[in-house]
């Protein structure tokens, strides 16, 4: 495991130099956003205690496995922490592949496992955990989320964005590092999504996979322009 702290909150954990997951700092612990891959626990353990504290609650973005794969293995060895995703992506963890009626009935992309655990906690926009705000950011997944950081505007997108090979939205492929937008469910949706987030003005954006970018609001809104380009079909939607 990697591991690289950015400003007095953010800590970033990488696996494989490609698959990020997030070390918030609280008064009281860490909260963790994502697992990795499975096989992850206990490098994230010893990237917290590491960097001198423990794990307290578990956030996740989204039920890709290489976001929830260490899930189970984590709320084993943590049992007291609380585990939190989106009231949406809940349903993949149990193994609910259905589409809701009014969501775009397109092929659900990426992988998915289910998982053991049940979620404590259920999220929808606007909630707060600890220091961090619900974000809704559908597109990559129908209940992918992201968090808002309100003490330093740190935005953890999770797949919304991807910063390897250059920053572009989840739905945009890139030669050198296809697999987010490989695994997209709704490419519109997601640009939408992305174009929505740059109305927060982060002031760091931390992702799944890639570094993360300081003072990345014109470098954000050039990837949606590109995506728009691309999909032509987001310039027209409501």
């Amino acid at each position: 495991m990697q591991i690289t702290t950015h400003g007095d909150y953010l800590v970033k954990v990488t696996r494989l130099g490609m698959m990020n997951c997030f070390l918030v700092r609280e008064d009281d612990g860490f909260t963790l956003v994502d697992t990795l891959m499975s096989g992850s626990a206990e490098g994230i353990l010893a990237a917290a205690k590491q960097m001198g504290s423990s794990i307290r609650r578990i956030l996740l973005t989204h039920a890709h496995i290489d976001h929830v794969g260490s899930l189970d293995k984590l709320h084993e060895l943590l049992p007291d922490a609380k585990v939190a995703i989106s009231a949406r992506d809940a349903r993949f963890l149990k193994g609910d592949m259905s589409l809701d009626p009014n969501e775009p009935q397109d092929k659900l992309r990426g992988g998915y496992t289910p998982c053991k655990t049940v979620p404590d906690l259920l999220l929808n926009a606007g909630d707060r955990v600890g220091s961090l705000e619900v974000i809704a950011s559908p597109g990559h997944t129908p209940g992918h989320i992201s968090f808002f950081d309100h003490r330093d505007k740190t935005l953890i997108a999770g797949d919304a964005y991807t910063t390897t090979a250059g920053i572009s939205t989840g739905g945009v492929f890139r030669l050198l590092f296809p697999l987010t937008a490989m695994a997209t469910w709704h490419r519109e949706t997601g640009v939408r999504s992305a174009e929505a987030l740059i109305k927060l003005q982060p002031s760091q954006l931390a992702v799944g996979h890639g570094p993360v970018l300081t003072n990345p609001v014109s470098a954000m809104q050039q990837a949606v322009d590109e995506a728009k380009q691309k999909l032509p079909k987001v310039k027209h939607a409501a």
